[in-house]
């Protein structure tokens, strides 16, 4: 091989070199920024490019997709000069690479202190305990505070979200207490709600059970007295009867002779108790004479009637 071939196989190698190094292919949400002698000529999106070779070079390489980048532990003192210690991730999006290649030196770099000097920055203007209650808060303010910032960057701050926030530990054990305490305090609420209902329950329950009792015993003495009404009227009603009974059959011959027939049985039934229970005994002044007898006896019915 003569030397006239060597250098003719050099040309081509270095030909094909120089080809290469010619074509660009940019990724998909990617973004390589052109300079040419240093100096900034394009912006090459995701496709097929051919730049000049020793002339143009790609300074710089940006992915333009959502970034998630993660902001250390830092302390930060509150409002009621408690130190805690706040942690948080920062999402980010390179919006114009030309911006974020000439804009600053280090975007992610410089979003990080911005994401922290401005959560210091929230948080001493706040008590310990809004800090738990105002997460929300603190993420879109640091949010719109780092994305304001950072326009001239040719960055865009999605979103921002605090992932802990640890109080020094006689804080948490205070917290803690606290917790339990109130926990503690609202169980001891509900057993004395329930206990209260249970007690109202019963008081209810021995109302309209005492309610019932008394409708009941109400109802029964009603029951009685009408009872005790119908008897009377049933006896009167009776006595009624036999009296005018009693007033036609003296009016019938031979009535006024049974009912002294009848007064003499009584008499007799009487004067028979009388022997029985004392020593004394009456007798008519004339035993022949039956008005006597029927005197005699209706004086003594009345005087037994008396004992």
């Amino acid at each position: 091989m003569n030397q006239g071939t060597i250098i003719l196989i050099g040309l081509i190698i270095v030909l094909i070199f120089l080809f290469i190094s010619t074509i660009k292919i940019v990724p998909q949400r990617s973004a390589f920024v052109v300079e040419r002698l240093g100096k900034y000529r394009d912006t090459l999106l995701a496709g097929f490019h051919i730049i000049i070779p020793f002339v143009d070079r790609i300074g710089y390489k940006h992915t333009l997709k959502e970034q998630v980048i993660d902001v250390s532990a830092q302390i930060c003192i509150t409002q009621d000069n408690i130190s805690v210690e706040v942690d948080g991730v920062l999402y980010l999006q390179v919006m114009d690479a030309k911006k974020a290649s000439y804009g600053i030196d280090n975007y992610p770099f410089a979003s990080i202190q911005l994401a922290q000097t401005t959560m210091r920055s929230i948080i001493g203007k706040m008590q310990l305990d809004k800090t738990f209650e105002e997460r929300d808060h603190i993420n879109s303010t640091i949010v719109e505070a780092v994305d304001k910032a950072s326009d001239p960057w040719g960055i865009k701050v999605t979103r921002y979200e605090i992932k802990n926030i640890t109080p020094p530990k006689s804080i948490n054990d205070a917290m803690e207490k606290q917790m339990r305490a109130e926990r503690e305090k609202r169980a001891t609420i509900a057993t004395s709600e329930g206990e209260r209902q249970a007690t109202m329950n019963r008081a209810d329950g021995d109302k309209q059970e005492l309610i019932a009792r008394s409708e009941g015993e109400k109802q029964k003495r009603i029951n009685e007295a009408e009872g005790q009404a119908a008897e009377i009227l049933s006896i009167a009603d009776a006595t009624a009867e036999g009296i005018a009974k009693i007033a036609l059959a003296i009016q019938n011959p031979g009535g006024h002779e049974a009912v002294n027939l009848r007064v003499a049985e009584q008499y007799i039934e009487q004067f028979g108790k009388i022997a029985k229970e004392g020593n004394t005994l009456i007798l008519p002044s004339d035993l022949t004479d039956v008005s006597s007898l029927v005197a005699t006896a209706t004086s003594v019915i009345k005087q037994q009637g008396k004992v």
